[in-house]
């Protein structure tokens, strides 16, 4: 009989079932490179002046959009070797208008970045996406950019398709996020590198600042001030930013797969290398050792003004938390793994204030609960909090698991099936390229199986 949850996207989805590993995930690897930073180094790198040589370029799809775009709109953009790019830039206002639509695919830091590297610019663009980005709220960026000059046109609440027309003169904008988001910041400071003036940007709560360190990086002037739990950033326009080399490091969000995995199976030692730990993109490592979890940071440096280590995650009992608020910046995507992670901890966990995760890839507050309740596992929503019930024990498993197009809790469930009882099957394993090309494969050689099996008739399954 058709099952309708794996039959939703069509007869292309790839179905994958997770199951118990025989042996505990051991060994040394190092995850795709940093999706943020890949985004911006292509950026940067198409409005600088000379050759930007990038190493460990994340080259998933979401990245590719990037760079396909980049050359849309005049770069050049060569790939050199696995991982190893050059961009030759066209310097600040210097894009030229794309010939044709530029399409997103499921990226919405590409979209909401672009946004702001277009509005500085007098052309014309039109950006489209995917099925699952066309429904994703783009007006939380376009309205502070209308401030600029520019002008957007989209169809109810801003989505895309999306048509752009940049500012021939780009007014600097002085602009106060309603809510924390690293996307509608950056956006603002890329519009803000074609205006005369300092644009100024105040974040209710500190996020990810990959985009200040890139363009410091890049020859900018960017100042940074903290007043209380805000921060006002400042950025001096017009800059004539210089091609810089950038080694993006291992994406901490694509390490906290195998390293909850190695958490929750046991006789589990795990090492994943060369991981980012910007401070503010480590909320998740603060949470698993606040939970117990053997969570080793060594070989600590910094590289291309970003700090890095290797992390090493051990399996152990692990117990129920309260995770604040203020905390959901710096591990606004890990939310789905960590709900694994509080499945299978004594106690009921309670993450608080995931307002903002309602507008990602999926409705994650809403996929994430589903993801656990299909698998026996009891978790509640009570306005913007979760709570996970966790016994401490295997959870059942043994459920079918919508994406909704959605890789990170295609991922996230796939985990959960490395722990449970009975195996975990998601409806479309596909998406998880965007993000992490060779997921499964990487999970397989770490648990010395196959852990992670294909499905061959999704209809059926």
């Amino acid at each position: 009989m058709s099952n309708p949850a794996l039959v939703e996207h069509g007869t292309n989805a790839r179905p994958l079932r997770a199951s118990r590993p025989l042996q505990g995930l051991s060994g040394r690897l190092t995850v795709a490179g940093d999706k943020s930073i890949s985004h911006r180094a292509l950026m940067f790198g198409a409005l600088a002046v000379g050759r930007t040589e990038i190493s460990g370029l994340l080259e998933g799809e979401d990245v590719l959009r990037t760079a396909a775009a980049m050359r849309a709109l005049g770069a050049t953009v060569e790939r050199l070797g696995e991982g190893q790019w050059q961009v030759s830039g066209r310097g600040v206002g210097g894009l030229v208008e794309p010939a044709d639509v530029l399409d997103m695919g499921n990226s919405g830091t590409a979209a909401r970045l672009i946004c702001g590297l277009l509005a500085g610019h007098p052309l014309f663009a039109v950006l489209t996406g995917d099925a699952s980005l066309r429904k994703r709220p783009m007006k939380r960026v376009t309205d502070p950019l209308s401030a600029s000059g520019a002008r957007f046109t989209g169809r109810a609440g801003g989505r895309l398709p999306l048509a752009i027309e940049g500012a021939a003169q780009p007014m600097p904008l002085d602009y106060t996020l309603p809510m924390a988001s690293a996307q509608v910041k950056s956006a603002v400071m890329l519009a803000g590198l074609c205006a005369r003036g300092v644009t100024r940007v105040v974040e209710p709560e500190a996020t990810r600042d990959h985009t200040e360190n890139m363009l410091r990086h890049f020859g900018a002037t960017v100042r940074v001030e903290a007043d209380g739990h805000r921060r006002v950033i400042e950025l001096d326009g017009q800059p004539e930013l210089v091609a810089a080399p950038v080694a993006v490091p291992g994406d901490p969000s694509s390490a906290a797969f195998p390293l909850v995995a190695a958490l929750l199976v046991p006789g589990s030692v795990l090492t994943v290398a060369h991981v980012g730990l910007n401070p503010l993109r480590t909320g998740l490592f603060t949470t698993l050792r606040e939970m117990g979890a053997d969570l080793a940071v060594e070989n600590a440096r910094t590289e291309g003004g970003e700090p890095v280590g290797d992390l090493t995650a051990r399996f152990g009992a692990l117990r129920a938390v309260d995770v604040p608020p203020e905390r959901v910046p710096s591990m606004v995507d890990e939310y789905p793994i960590l709900a694994v992670a509080a499945a299978c901890a004594s106690g009921v966990s309670r993450f608080r204030g995931l307002a903002e995760l309602r507008v990602k890839e999926s409705d994650r507050v809403a996929a994430t609960a589903a993801l656990l309740a299909a698998n026996g596992i009891r978790v509640e929503i009570e306005g913007d909090d979760m709570l996970v019930h966790g016994t401490g024990a295997p959870p059942p498993g043994g459920g079918t698991v919508v994406t909704h197009m959605d890789h990170r809790i295609a991922m996230s469930a796939l985990v959960l099936g490395l722990a449970t009882a009975q195996p975990v099957t998601v409806d479309d394993a596909s998406f998880i390229d965007t993000s992490f090309p060779g997921f499964a494969d990487l999970i397989n050689r770490a648990a010395g199986g196959d852990a992670l099996r294909r499905l061959n008739h999704p209809a059926t399954a």
